[in-house]
C-alpha cells in the first residue's frame, strides 16, 4: 500500500520527532529522518558515545544526510517484517528511493546470543523517477581526523579512538574544510548511489560491488526472525512493528532491552525534563518479558529475564537500571556543548535516578524470577540466595518513604506502586518456592504478604473521594495523597482484581482526574504531587495502555476496544511511539521510540482478545 507523501514542516530548525525511523543491527542503532539524514548514532553500542546527535543540536550535533536538493515532501515505511526502512524523497524534478540498514551477517539469527551485525550503516539510493541532486555529507558530532585511503575515508575519532571508521561512497567525496565530508552527485533514473559507515575494523569490499546483496540478505534474517512471532488480536500488524521495534532496541550479545534509543528528548519543550534513557530498567524487564511472551518472542523474554537475573546474582544485591555491562549507568551529567531538541536543556548522559531508593523494584526483580520460573526455568542456589534477601529486604522496607515508579526528584512518599510492589516481591518468592520445592519461612512471608496488601487497600484508599490515591497516609497523620496513573497497574499485577468495585472506582476516578483528553492521561498532576521539578510534560502512553486493560478487566470492551484504536492510531508513520504525546498538538515527547510504550500495544493487544474470548 502506497505512504502518503507529505511536505517536511521544521521548527525552531527541527523536525518533529514522530519525523524519524530506527534501524538497527542488536549492538546499536540509529535514527533516519525524513529528509534523508540520520541526526542519532551512538557507537558502539546502544549506551555509547554519540557520533552524530543533530537530535539535540541541529547546528553543532553532526549528521549522516543523503538528502536530495530542492526536496519538497517525503514518506517513509519499512519493508514488512524488518528493520528495514525506505524513504521516498519527492524534488520538483524527481523522486529518489533511500533503503537504510545496519545490514545483518549471512545467515545470522537474531535470536541467538551472538551479534549479528556487521559494524556499518548501509544506505543505498536509486532515482525512481526523473533526475535528483543528491547530497552527501557527513559530520560528526566531535572533530574527528579523516585521511583519503584507497578510494575511501578513514577516520580517528578522539572520543572512541579504538574505533576505526571508514566511510565509503560509490561517488567522490571531498573535505570541504568545515569538518565533514561530502559532495554532490547528480543522478537520472534508475541510477544509484551507495554510502556506507563501517566501524568494525575490517574493510568489506564486497560493499562496492553487492550493496543489494547485503540488504537482502538483512531482509531474509529479519523475515527468518519475525515468522515466529505469534498473535491474533487486534491492531496486528501494529502488534508485529512492536514486536520488531522492541527487537530494534534489544541488545542481542546480552538481552538487555533498552528503554529507549535517545537521550534528552524533553517531556516538555523548553523545559528540563530531559532524561539518558539509553539503559535497562529492571522494572521495564517485568512488563518487558511478560509482553514479549505473550507473542512468541520466547528466546528473547528467556534471555532478557536471564541477564537481569545474572546481574543481581553477580552483584549480590538489587539495583534500579543497568548499562549494557551489567553495572549502574554512569554519574549523570549536563553537556552544555548541545543546546537541546527545539532548546531544551539541559542535554544529560548516565542517569541520576540510577542512585534513588526506589522499593518497588525489589518486586519487579521477584517478579522477574516467577517469569523466569514459568518459562521452565531453574532457581540456582546461589540465586535463591539473592532472592530470599531481597524479600526480607522488601518486608523491612515496604513502609518507608521513597521515589516511586515516577522517579521523582523531590522528598519521597511511601507510594502506593512501591508498597504494591513489595507485596509482590514476598508473593511471588512464595510462588517461586512452591513451584520448585525450596526452603522458606512460609507461613512468616504469607503473613507478612497479607499485612502488606491489607495495609495498602486500607492506607491508600481515601473514603471520601471513593478511589485509591498515590501514597500510603496512615489514619490521623495527614491528607490522602493525589491520583496518580500507576494505579491502574495494580490489576496487572495481582494486587486487586480490575473489577473490584474499589478498582472501577479508582479507574474512573484516574481517567476523570488525570484526563489529557482524547484518551490521554497524565502520569499525575505536578501541582498536587510535587516531583521536584520547573515545567510540565505531556500525557504518558502507557498508562493509557493500562487503562485499556482496566476496562477490558472490567468487561467494557467496546470501551477498551475504542480506546485501544485511538491510542495505536498516534503511532506514526512507521509504526513507532515515543514516551508521551503533547495534548494540544499530538506531537511526540520525550524519547523515541519508547520501548515501554510499545510493551503497552503488544499487552493490551494480547489482554483485549483473551477478554473477548471469554465475553
Amino acid at each position: 500500500m502506497p505512504v502518503p507523501l507529505r511536505p517536511l514542516t521544521r521548527t525552531d530548525g527541527y523536525l518533529p520527532i514522530e519525523d524519524h525511523g530506527l534501524i538497527g543491527d542488536g549492538v546499536t542503532c540509529a535514527l533516519v529522518a525524513r529528509d534523508g539524514a540520520i541526526p542519532w548514532l551512538c557507537l558502539p553500542t546502544f549506551d555509547g558515545e554519540p557520533f552524530v546527535a543533530g537530535l539535540l543540536d541541529a547546528e553543532r550535533g553532526g549528521t549522516f544526510a543523503v538528502t536530495p536538493a530542492g526536496l519538497r515532501e517525503a514518506a517513509q515505511r519499512y519493508l514488512p517484517g524488518t528493520g528495514v526502512l525506505v524513504t521516498e524523497l519527492r524534488t520538483a524534478d524527481g523522486v529518489l528511493e533511500l533503503t537504510d540498514c545496519l545490514p545483518l551477517r549471512s545467515g545470522a539469527d537474531l535470536a541467538e546470543p551472538v551479534p549479528a551485525g556487521r559494524g556499518e550503516i548501509l544506505r543505498t539510493a536509486r532515482v525512481v523517477e526523473g533526475t535528483v541532486e543528491v547530497d552527501v555529507r557527513l559530520a560528526p558530532k566531535d572533530g574527528v581526523r579523516v585521511r583519503s585511503e584507497l578510494g575511501a575515508w578513514r577516520i580517528r575519532w578522539p572520543a572512541r579512538d579504538e574505533l576505526d571508521l571508514l566511510l565509503w561512497c560509490s561517488h567522490p567525496l571531498t573535505l570541504p574544510g568545515d569538518g565533514s565530508i561530502a559532495g554532490r552527485v547528480r543522478l537520472s533514473q534508475g541510477e544509484r548511489l551507495t554510502v556506507t559507515l563501517q566501524w568494525s575494523g575490517q574493510t568489506h569490499t564486497r560493499i562496492r560491488s553487492e550493496p543489494q546483496r547485503l540488504v537482502d540478505q538483512t531482509v531474509a534474517a529479519w523475515r527468518d526472525w519475525s515468522d515466529r512471532l505469534t498473535y491474533d488480536g487486534p491492531q496486528a500488524d501494529l502488534v508485529r512493528r512492536s514486536a520488531i521495534t522492541l527487537k530494534l532496541l534489544d541488545h542481542v550479545p546480552t538481552g538487555a532491552v533498552m528503554a529507549a534509543a535517545t537521550s534528552s528528548l524533553p517531556e516538555g519543550i523548553g523545559g528540563e525534563r530531559n532524561w539518558d534513557y539509553r539503559y535497562t530498567w529492571v522494572r521495564d524487564a517485568a512488563f518487558t518479558g511478560y509482553a514479549l511472551r505473550r507473542i512468541g518472542m520466547d528466546e528473547e523474554a528467556h534471555a532478557f529475564l536471564a541477564w537481569t537475573l545474572r546481574n543481581v546474582e553477580r552483584r549480590g544485591g538489587v539495583d534500579i537500571m543497568y548499562a549494557l555491562d551489567g553495572e549502574p549507568p554512569p554519574t549523570e551529567w549536563l553537556d552544555a556543548s548541545l543546546s537541546g531538541y527545539r532548546g531544551s536543556s539541559p542535554v544529560r548522559w548516565g542517569n541520576g535516578a540510577a542512585r534513588q531508593v526506589q522499593n518497588d523494584v525489589y518486586g519487579e526483580l521477584v517478579d522477574v524470577a516467577y517469569q523466569w520460573v514459568r518459562g521452565g526455568a531453574t532457581i540456582s542456589e546461589a540465586l535463591w540466595v539473592s532472592l530470599q534477601k531481597l524479600t526480607e529486604q522488601a518486608i523491612a522496607h515496604w513502609g518507608t518513604p521513597d521515589n516511586g515508579i515516577w522517579e521523582i526528584r523531590d522528598a519521597g512518599r511511601p507510594f502506593t506502586y512501591s508498597v504494591a510492589m513489595c507485596h509482590v516481591a514476598v508473593d511471588r518468592a512464595l510462588r517461586i518456592a512452591r513451584l520448585q520445592g525450596l526452603p522458606h519461612p512460609r507461613e512468616r512471608w504469607q503473613a507478612e504478604a497479607e499485612r502488606i496488601r491489607t495495609t495498602l487497600l486500607d492506607q491508600a484508599w481515601d473514603p471520601a473521594r471513593g478511589t485509591f490515591t498515590e501514597h500510603l497516609t496512615p489514619p490521623g497523620t495527614g491528607h490522602h495523597g493525589g491520583l496518580d496513573g500507576s494505579l491502574l497497574s495494580l490489576p496487572l499485577r495481582r494486587l486487586i482484581a480490575a473489577d473490584d468495585p474499589r478498582m472501577v472506582a479508582t479507574t474512573e476516578a484516574v481517567r476523570r482526574h488525570l484526563d489529557a483528553g482524547d484518551g490521554l492521561l497524565y502520569r499525575y498532576l505536578h501541582t498536587e504531587s510535587p516531583d521536584g521539578l520547573q515545567g510540565t510534560e505531556g500525557a504518558f502512553l502507557l498508562c493509557s495502555f493500562w487503562l485499556v486493560d482496566n476496562l477490558a478487566g472490567q468487561g467494557r470492551l467496546d470501551e477498551a476496544h475504542a480506546l485501544y484504536d485511538s491510542l495505536c492510531g498516534r503511532a506514526n508513520q512507521v509504526g513507532l511511539l515515543a514516551e508521551e504525546i503533547d495534548p494540544s498538538t499530538g506531537a511526540f515527547l520525550g524519547n523515541f521510540p519508547q520501548a515501554f510504550s510499545h510493551v503497552g500495544v503488544i499487552t493490551s493487544g494480547w489482554n483485549l482478545a483473551r477478554a473477548e474470548e471469554r465475553a
